[in-house]
């Protein structure tokens, strides 16, 4: 989980904010409880909190991504869950690396998104802050790193609205072929 855009998944568990009815991934504490490895479901007051802090987490990388400054009340909301959050103190072994131990066991919002905290704060410190981006799709506003070599990725992934641009493209374009050259021009 040790991995530094976990804050941006994280993030992306609410998709297509752009359109009336985003899609929420998260609809229970159990579903919290899934997606984080927990051993139980957090309250339902944990969960409440647990979505606040994703909602501040996007919307501060929303504002990295736009090149703007995130909003004060956002960064010292991650400093103070930052603060409440267990402290990375032991390692752990994993399959093929090493990873830091985190006690899930109390059910708190910030016991089990420490990996996520942590995550926001190393990426916010990492210099990586040109690298994040949000989709083109005015529909789909979900956050990523640009990896790519170029560092010009414009969709969250080419198979879902990079297809969709270029398809409503082609539609455009073959449209514009159909009507002719001259049709609905003035004079």
């Amino acid at each position: 989980m040790n991995r530094p855009d976990l804050c941006l998944d994280f993030a992306n568990t609410r998709y297509w904010r752009g359109q009336d009815m985003p899609t929420e991934t998260l609809n229970t504490p159990a579903d919290l409880a899934v997606w984080a490895k927990a051993p139980k479901a957090p309250a339902p007051r944990e969960f409440e909190r647990a979505l606040e802090l994703r909602e501040t987490i996007h919307r501060l990388f929303d504002a990295v991504a736009q090149g703007k400054a995130p909003a004060s009340r956002d960064f010292e909301g991650l400093n103070a869950a930052l603060a409440g959050a267990p402290a990375r103190t032991v390692l752990k072994r994993g399959k093929e690396t090493f990873d830091w131990e985190v006690d899930m066991r109390s059910g708190t919002a910030l016991a089990l998104l420490a990996p996520v905290l942590w995550s926001a704060g190393d990426l916010l410190a990492s210099g990586k802050l040109d690298k994040i981006r949000r989709c083109a799709n005015p529909e789909c506003l979900y956050l990523f790193l640009d990896e790519s070599r170029a560092g010009k990725r414009r969709w969250c992934t080419m198979s879902s609205c990079g297809n969709r641009a270029k398809a409503r493209r082609h539609h455009h374009k073959a449209k514009q072929t159909q009507k002719g050259p001259h049709e609905g021009a003035l004079g």
